[in-house]
């Protein structure tokens, strides 16, 4: 897929990045800023009611509370995590250590490694979350909150675990990316070089 296919919506305060292909997003934010986000989409001549498909790369609610606002798309998410987000107050969406709540419990597709999505493939990360993933197209990765641009990799502290993260990261570096699209901060077009410097942080 073409890099300007991929749509980058940067996250405003708690929200997560979201991406934007076609009429499928990923991720949605925390859902605390939803005139925010519907402006940003309206910018790319998108209304609400087109996204058909959300793909949430993790069950974190600063990625996933914005699913609500979209009562007209599938929800997506890998099937460990999708556990999390059916559940009312399961511990892994992180929301009450940030004074939250899972607001929308919907999952349509429950994901798999190797699972294709549009053009992309759908990898499984865990580390950061359970059921985290990442979307990968032969050129670009989205990465959620695995890997960040510039050398950076989701913290594990909050339910998370190092050993499977570094394992995560060790299956990244062996993909050409080009550019990585992550969970928070900027796009980054120095992508393999990035998650080397990622992998080193173990």
């Amino acid at each position: 897929m073409n890099s300007k296919d991929i749509i980058w919506i940067p996250g405003y305060n708690l929200d997560s990045n979201c991406y934007l292909i076609d009429d499928m997003l990923v991720d949605t934010g925390a859902g605390d800023n939803k005139e925010y986000l519907f402006s940003k989409l309206k910018e790319h001549d998108v209304n609400p009611e087109d996204i058909k498909l959300i793909v949430n790369t993790h069950c974190h609610f600063d990625h996933v509370n914005g699913n609500c606002f979209f009562p007209n798309a599938k929800i997506a998410i890998h099937k460990i995590d999708a556990i999390a987000l059916m559940e009312d107050d399961n511990p892994d969406t992180v929301a009450s250590h940030f004074g939250h709540e899972i607001k929308c419990h919907k999952v349509d597709i429950e994901l798999e490694e190797g699972d294709k999505i549009k053009d992309f493939e759908v990898i499984h990360t865990p580390g950061h979350s359970k059921g985290a993933i990442c979307l990968w197209d032969g050129e670009n990765l989205i990465s959620g909150d695995t890997v960040f641009g510039h050398g950076g990799v989701g913290r594990t502290d909050i339910g998370g675990s190092f050993s499977d993260l570094k394992k995560s990261v060790e299956k990244l570096k062996k993909l050409d990316v080009k550019t990585i699209y992550p969970g928070h901060g900027m796009i980054d077009n120095n992508g393999k070089k990035s998650i080397e410097m990622s992998y080193s942080l173990f």
